[in-house]
């Protein structure tokens, strides 16, 4: 009777342990330099033609697909970028986050 209970409890919570575990998501943060060296300009815009480099950069992080880009502002990158420490003589970085899905 136990085996029965535990496999039944097992069956009964293993999928939503499987669903939790495919629906990882991580993002990252990129500079998207003034000076042409940078990520895509579409991926900034956060226009469509960007999905193709938005993937293909999640893809090179072990991801699978891109959930979502978008070009995000200083103020929202929490002290991991001084102010002063990414503008040049071709002005300051943009930057892009993209939300990478498993």
């Amino acid at each position: 009777m136990r085996f029965l209970l535990a496999f039944s409890l097992a069956a009964i919570t293993l999928p939503a342990f499987i669903s939790v575990a495919s629906a990882e998501k991580r993002t990252f943060i990129i500079a998207n330099s003034p000076d042409a060296y940078g990520v895509d300009r579409c991926l900034a815009n956060g226009a469509a033609c960007g999905a193709a480099a938005a993937s293909a950069y999640c893809q090179s992080k072990d991801f699978s697909t891109a959930a979502s880009y978008r070009k995000v502002e200083r103020d929202e990158i929490t002290g991991a970028v001084p102010a002063s420490a990414s503008c040049g003589r071709n002005g300051c970085d943009e930057f892009v986050a993209i939300e990478c899905r498993r």
